[in-house]
Order: structure tokens, then sequence, then C-alpha cells
């Protein structure tokens, strides 16, 4: 005859019960019992064989008597959960203390049982811990599984996030050569700056990631001149204040044109930033020094190397050594001290020259 409260046998296979007592005649009479309800028993009469038994294997529950003769089954039961975080603990006293079954359940018990113990209320008390160690580690997988479905679907935004990034900066690069072959003297120049700029980033000791940031700004950073007026843009001759006015407006606008393209993220400040001033005179905003995005102090600085040696008609093309001392004098005005000392090692580097 099965005891009250026992389960189908289907739901009773694979259990494992260590008893820990040091009186031999209750581990027999306790391995016998449970035995019977179709549990696999370990039965060992110290902290040290307990310590042991849960190293060796896990196990569902633990039936841990309060006097011990090495330690202290108070003391014994943190180390038994230290060493097997999914067994459940019943703790077995003789004293029926409400003080003692609260440091009981403060140290990890589960439960607290003076004995004698009735057997059913015994057995009870093992199922209910057995249910609740499967469901805590049924948690425990759920929310692995939760974990890694959660980073896939990440790993899926993310790609998601840099193919519409690509395409979105294809379409933009497409309307930036489009402007830039209206005019012999510009054509190419995004995609030359673009390459320095993010040759001269990596040389600034930027990672990968950002050195990307700072090659996509340097596609887009004349994007805003599509808002300038043609007969501006094409003017052979010098500017009046109110048309250079005008084209200065083009780092605002190009900003304004990439702000709903929050996936772009510090592109946007590079764009807009690009024009500024180490010495805090330049535009739209007036930063200066480290305030200014380092990615725009880069496009900066590259952007005037660039208009130094290709070919303009309003001045004589320099080679980039040139440049690169020409564009010393603007050093701690226009340009950062350091900027400009990686943008002279890259080019020196790639004449083969000592940096």
């Amino acid at each position: 005859m099965t005891s009250p409260g026992a389960r189908p046998d289907a739901e009773r296979t694979a259990v494992t019960v260590l008893v820990v007592d040091d009186e031999e005649p209750i581990r027999s009479a306790l391995r016998r019992f449970l035995s019977q309800e179709k549990y696999d028993v370990l039965a060992v009469g110290t902290a040290t064989e307990a310590l042991e038994a849960v190293r060796r294997q896990p196990v569902s529950c633990i039936l841990l008597d309060v006097r011990l003769p090495d330690l202290n089954g108070m003391d014994l039961l943190p180390q038994l959960l230290e060493a097997d975080p999914h067994a459940v603990v019943i703790v077995l006293s003789a004293v029926n203390d409400a003080s003692s079954a609260k440091t009981a359940i403060q140290r990890g018990a589960f439960d607290y049982l003076v004995k004698p113990m009735d057997l059913v209320d015994l057995l009870q008390a093992v199922q209910r811990a057995v249910r609740r160690r499967d469901s805590r580690i049924e948690s425990e997988r759920l929310a692995e599984v939760l974990r890694h479905q959660v980073e896939a679907r990440t790993a899926e935004l993310h790609q998601e996030r840099e193919v519409l990034r690509a395409l979105s900066v294809t379409t933009l690069q497409a309307l930036v050569n489009a402007l830039e072959a209206k005019d012999p003297h510009l054509r190419g120049h995004s995609a030359r700056v673009a390459e320095l700029a993010a040759t001269v980033a990596a040389a600034c000791g930027l990672d990968a990631d950002a050195v990307d940031q700072v090659r996509t700004a340097g596609h887009l950073h004349d994007i805003g001149k599509i808002g300038i007026r043609e007969s501006i843009l094409n003017k052979q001759g010098p500017l009046t204040d109110e048309e250079f006015g005008h084209v200065k407006a083009h780092a605002e606008i190009g900003a304004q044109i990439l702000a709903p393209m929050t996936h772009l993220g510090p592109v946007i400040g590079f764009v807009r930033h690009h024009h500024e001033r180490w010495d805090g005179k330049g535009y739209p905003d007036g930063l200066a020094g480290e305030g200014i995005p380092l990615g725009a102090r880069i496009l900066g600085a590259v952007e005037i190397f660039d208009a130094l040696t290709t070919s303009r008609p309003y001045q004589d093309t320099m080679t980039p050594g040139q440049a690169v001392a020409r564009m010393g004098d603007l050093v701690g005005s226009v340009l950062d001290p350091a900027v400009h000392r990686a943008l002279a090692a890259v080019v020196a580097s790639a004449a083969g020259e000592p940096a």
C-alpha cells in the first residue's frame, strides 16, 4: 500500500534524498521509509560525509539534523547549499522553537520539522522540497533559453540596424556624389576625405567602430550643400559675406537631414561640427577644444588637407608634405594639435618618410 501523499510512480524516479543524522536507527528508518516511496536515499552520520556526498553527486532534497558530531547542522547548512545550490534542505530538530526555525530559514533552509516527526508530514515536506528544486531548475532553464533568445534577437536587430545604416549611407552618398559631379574640382572630395579621415582616426587610437563612424561622416559631411543655392556653389570668384553665411549653413543643414536617422549615432554630430575651430571661432555652435567631437576635429583637418592638395581655381595645388607644413600655422587656432600630429604621421608614412 502506498503511504498517504505519495506521488505516482512516473514522478518518483531518479530523485535522490540525502539523510544527515548522527543516530543510526533514525538514518535506517528514514532510508527504509523513503526507499519504499521510490526515492534514492543516501544516509550519512557526519557533516564531513554530507559535504562529500553532495560534492560527489547532485541531490534533490537534504534532511539535515541539527545535532551532528563534527559540526552543528545550522553551520553546515550554508556549506551544503554552496556545494549544491540546487539542493533543497529540510532541517530536522528536537527543538520546537520559533527562533531556531527562523535561523534555519534565514540560512537557506526550505523547511523546519520538529522531531519526532509524523511520516506523512515528512513525506509531504520532501515532496514540496523536490517540487521546489524542480521548479527552480526549470525556471533557470527557461531563463537561460530566454537569455539566448534575447541575445539572438539582439544580434538580429543589430544586423538589421547595420543593413539600414548601410542602405541609408549608400543612398546619401549617391546624393553627395551627384552634387560633387557638377564641379570637377570637388569630384571625389567626400570619398577622399572619408578614407583619409578614417586612417587618421585609427592613428589617433580610435577603435574599429569609431573609425567606421568617422569614415561614414566623411562620406556625408557635405550632404548639407544640397540646401545651398547652386549659383553660390558654382561661383568662380570670392563669395560675399552674405553668400559665405549661406554656405556656412551647410553643416547645420546636413545634421538636420541626418537627424531622423538615429541609427547613425555620433556621425550626425561629426557632420554638424566639422567646421568648428579649436579656438571656438568656428561654426555652427562655436564649440572649442575637446568640446568638439574628435571625429569632427579629424574631418575638419582632413577637409583642409584635401582642399590644399587638390586642384582648385583659386590656389596652387600643394604636395601632401607642403599641405601638412602649411597647416602647422593653424595648429592651436583652427586645428587640434593632436589631430595635426596624427595627420602628419599618416602623410609621412604614405610617403615612406619617418613620422
